[in-house]
């Protein structure tokens, strides 16, 4: 091993994890950059809070498409080549976007494109990822590994490059453009030196119609079946619902309740996501510690009390951050114990389809949630959709304990495989 790989692998997880973590905490760095200048340059078109909330809709609505026919794909190829056409994809899209804000003849519908073509990218880039991981990481380890994807995830997408995104939206606008589309070919160059060759995996069958369809659908069937992944799925999916009923107008919200210039909002995002990194950074020790019960409790009732707490108190930006935090420290435990439990139970032959199925309902509720932010925002006010979405998410949160509670173990060491329906 030369001394570059071994500045890239962390220790005791392997030059393969190593190459793949960096590529991906530089891809998301390249989304975080965008989390605040797409919105900005909508607000610079329009102060229609169903239009801005739109742009988040068009990022998550792949997910609720496209999810089903991703994950077989992933099942179905070689997962590293396909890492490497969703990011050249990805980068394609954001030159020709770029160059339309450069010479200024930006138009919502692009900002629309772009951030669909995104979305339906990372389904490919981020199934065939985590579906590859519990193949060049030891099972003994995923709780770690997920921890430091977590942690790169969060420190990129919400802390560092939102910031930056804002920084750069107000030094020269072009620039989060070209900047994302330069970590996207960054992560191509790092995914492309990963040596792991997984073994051929069947194809479809020519003319089996039938078989397809079973295929397509036997993640989410498998999904639906299991006891427990199937409760940690709708958890996630009321979350995701109910946060980005907030999270879909919070350029406005900032600007016109909590009173921050465009310079600054990259900065509250960050702030937003200080518990993301905190809590990544322990949450792979706090889920082995406590176990997949006692996270997915706290971590659910938290959640959703943080959210009706921002809708009633928060009037200052230093009160929504702190809130905030609570919300995105939890993701960080939420993310590393799901993630590590669904590699645990899910066949190999099964990972991409299920993980797929399971990212469907989580995400496919983005868009819905921003629709109805968008919605809800503009018939009461900017404060509303972290109200309802606080309320809603705490009825769910309440009515799932049960079922929470039987979950036969506190600790990660012994998987809960077999509980009662």
């Amino acid at each position: 091993m030369t001394g570059v790989d071994q500045a890239v692998a962390p220790r005791g997880l392997g030059r393969d994890f190593g190459l793949m973590s960096s590529a991906y905490a530089i891809q998301t760095l390249g989304e975080g950059v965008m989390v605040t200048a797409l919105p900005l340059v909508a607000s610079m078109i329009t102060t229609d809070p169903k239009l801005i909330s739109w742009v988040l809709l068009a990022w998550e609505l792949p997910w609720l498409l496209l999810a089903l026919p991703g994950g077989l794909i992933v099942d179905r190829f070689d997962r590293r080549r396909l890492m490497v056409i969703a990011q050249c994809a990805q980068m394609g899209l954001l030159v020709v976007l770029a160059a339309a804000v450069t010479f200024d003849f930006t138009q919502l519908w692009m900002l629309y494109l772009l951030a669909f073509g995104l979305g339906a990218g990372d389904i490919i880039f981020i199934g065939a990822s985590r579906a590859l991981l519990p193949d060049i990481v030891d099972e003994s380890r995923l709780e770690t590994a997920n921890g430091r994807n977590m942690t790169a995830e969060t420190l990129g997408r919400n802390f560092v490059g939102p910031p930056l995104g804002s920084a750069l939206f107000a030094f020269l606008l072009p620039l989060p453009f070209w900047l994302n589309a330069v970590t996207y070919l960054l992560s191509v160059l790092l995914i492309l030196r990963i040596r792991h060759r997984a073994p051929e995996r069947a194809a479809a069958e020519p003319g089996a119609r039938g078989r397809v369809l079973s295929d397509l659908t036997a993640g989410l069937r498998w999904l639906v079946q299991h006891p427990v992944l199937r409760i940690v799925v709708l958890l996630a999916a009321v979350s995701n619902f109910c946060v980005i009923m907030g999270q879909s107008v919070l350029v406005l919200f900032a600007k016109q309740v909590l009173a921050v210039g465009d310079t600054f909002y990259g900065v509250l995002v960050a702030a937003m996501a200080v518990g993301g990194v905190v809590g990544g950074l322990f949450s792979g020790k706090v889920v082995v510690r406590f176990g997949t019960r006692a996270v997915a409790i706290t971590v659910s009732l938290a959640g959703a009390l943080s959210l009706l707490a921002i809708g009633a108190l928060g009037r200052q930006p230093v009160v929504v951050a702190a809130l905030f935090c609570v919300w995105s420290a939890g993701l960080a435990l939420w993310n590393v114990m799901a993630q590590s439990l669904s590699q645990r139970l899910i066949p190999d032959e099964l990972r991409g389809r299920v993980n797929s199925a399971s990212r469907m309902i989580c995400f496919g509720a983005l868009p819905l949630g921003a629709l109805a932010g968008g919605l809800v925002a503009d018939s009461v006010d900017l404060s509303a959709p972290w109200l309802v979405g606080g309320a809603v998410n705490l009825v769910v949160v309440l009515l799932t304990i049960p079922k929470l509670l039987k979950w036969p173990s506190a600790r990660t060491d012994s998987t809960p495989q077999d509980v009662p329906s």
